[in-house]
């Protein structure tokens, strides 16, 4: 038996890592069958046709590295073939909407699938396991189906804003979907009931028996390319057969003292690191936790990276990002000097149009372990928004990764064939010395890492325990306005209101990411799991 603890926003999918440690297997064995599992019981939220980025630090094998699997644009994808079809660019920066909405729902809206790659090359590579064994739980809530969840069933119903489609829209989008979400009447199914798919038991069965490549290259490839031509989509035989993972070093940022590993761009790790770089210069446990001018200084420092990002940050591949400047000292320094001189940064969307609340779920997970050998994962997986397609009899849903790309040709996130867009998915480690002492991360699309941010400061400045720490009250700045929980007081909301900032309160009392941390203090573990979401932290 390993001891660990594993944290996650799905019960079936931590206790199914848990019992990977409990079997002896480590933290890299335990993440990947989580990882699995919640493809079967959250399918919406991550599946093996999606994307990612894995944060691994393993000391007993001297590897600290990030495994990013990002969903790259086909072949087939051109920077101008969307060009005269925008009307619109979500308020908080998440995807553009286009006329016929052929960026969000169908088949154009597909990228290259690496997740599945990446859990393979992870566990073989450092896990334990054999990878029929890590496939088993999976397989198991596939065929004989999971409890449908509050938070899964509250996504599913989820009207969202912007333009965008609504989410039982791309359930309903494929025959699969129609048959597999939705009950003989043609209702939804309701949470509490069972929800099989044997569709995608077989789908990883097959996999667990012929390995990867069948998946890649062989038989199910062959299926996957023959929908997407029917489909009118841009993923080919050839980009599933080129799908590749990519070996990283961390990026590192420090903080009061504290090192911080995270993953680098295209990667959502740089706008940590520059928030917590700038937001040093301020003594924020004097102003008070989430104090009016503690919320106008730390939003200040959210839309400064954000315009950062929007600017500069895009895949390496194809955008020189000026990493070292972004996270100098110097740089820092002037953007401190100038909130701390009152000045108010602007953020400019396209076409949009304010909403009177924003929804705050995007189609994310994350999954954080730690060992008793010292080993610790983080990993966030998503679809990004699905696309709603289902290839009839493979039970899973594609990533609809197309829709975050800039459809205006000449700009950092524009589409070019092979790129991968800007992810806002941060799997962060915060280390006091050379010890791991928090492990994070959170799914949440745009407002990632702002819940990471916060979770951060909330650790360091103000001495919170992890569970302390993701449950206080959020708020999120990714635009002109700084959208606040419903459990931040509204005399503090007055009085920034006062300063000439607009403010928007959720009905949410938890919101903007769903952070899940655990915390290592004098080699105890404490987890954080965010109660905005379904999930625990179990420690075996």
């Amino acid at each position: 038996m390993t001891h660990g603890m594993v944290c996650a926003p799905q019960p079936e999918a931590v206790e199914a890592g848990a019992l990977a440690l409990r079997n002896g297997g480590n933290a890299v064995d335990a993440a990947i069958v989580c990882a699995l599992v919640q493809t079967a019981v959250d399918p919406q939220m991550c599946g093996i046709a999606g994307f990612g980025s894995l944060h691994l630090y393993l000391p007993g094998q001297g590897v600290h590295r990030c495994l990013d699997f990002h969903g790259r644009a086909p072949a087939k994808a051109r920077p101008e073939m969307w060009a005269d079809l925008i009307e619109s660019e979500a308020e908080d920066g998440f995807g553009f909407k286009l006329s016929g909405q052929v960026n969000d729902l169908g088949y154009q809206a597909i990228t290259t699938p690496g997740s599945l790659k990446a859990y393979h090359e992870a566990l073989s590579r450092y896990g334990t396991l054999d990878w029929k064994d890590a496939l088993a739980p999976a397989i198991g809530y596939a065929e004989d189906g999971f409890m449908i969840r509050p938070h899964v069933h509250e996504f599913w119903t989820r009207k969202e804003a912007f333009g965008l489609v609504d989410h039982i829209e791309r359930l309903r989008f494929s025959a699969s979907g129609r048959r597999i979400y939705f009950d003989d009447s043609g209702a939804l199914r309701q949470p509490g009931t069972i929800l099989k798919n044997p569709d995608m038991a077989r789908t990883l069965g097959r996999i667990a028996e012929d390995g990867i490549e069948v998946f890649y290259r062989g038989e199910i490839a062959r299926t996957i390319a023959a929908d997407m031509e029917r489909g009118g989509g841009l993923l080919t035989l050839e980009d599933l057969g080129g799908t590749a993972t990519e070996d990283n070093e961390p990026l590192w940022g420090e903080y009061r003292g504290h090192r911080i590993a995270t993953n680098p761009p295209p990667g959502g790790g740089i706008m940590v690191l520059e928030m917590l770089h700038i937001l040093e210069h301020f003594d924020l446990e004097a102003l008070g936790h989430n104090s009016a001018d503690y919320i106008r200084i730390v939003s200040e420092a959210m839309k400064r990276a954000t315009l950062d990002k929007d600017r500069l940050v895009g895949d390496p591949k194809f955008v020189d990002v000026p990493v070292e400047r972004l996270l100098s000292r110097e740089y820092a320094r002037e953007q401190a000097e100038a909130i701390e001189r009152g000045e108010v940064a602007h953020v400019p969307r396209y076409g949009a149009k304010p909403e009177p609340a924003k929804p705050e779920s995007r189609n994310t997970t994350h999954v954080s372990v730690v060992d008793e050998d010292g080993n610790a994962v983080s990993m966030t997986h998503s679809l990004g928004m699905p696309s709603g397609v289902i290839t009839d009899g493979l039970g899973f849903m594609y990533n609809g990764c197309m829709a975050v790309f800039d459809p205006r040709p000449g700009r950092t996130g524009s589409i070019a064939p092979g790129k991968a867009r800007f992810t806002s998915m941060a799997p962060t480690i915060v280390f006091s010395g050379e010890t791991p002492r928090l492990v994070l991360g959170a799914p949440g699309g745009t407002f990632i890492a702002m819940g990471i941010l916060q979770t951060i400061l909330n650790a360091i400045d103000f001495a919170m325990t992890p569970a302390e720490a993701v449950a206080a009250p959020r708020f999120c700045a990714t635009s002109d306005v700084i959208d606040v929980t419903n459990r931040i007081p509204r005399f503090v909301q007055a009085k920034i209101e006062a300063r000439g900032y607009r403010v928007r309160r959720s009905h949410r009392s938890y919101d903007f990411a769903g952070v899940h941390a655990i915390g290592i203090e004098n080699g105890r573990w404490q987890g954080g799991a965010d109660p905005g979401r379904d999930g625990m932290a179990l420690e075996v």
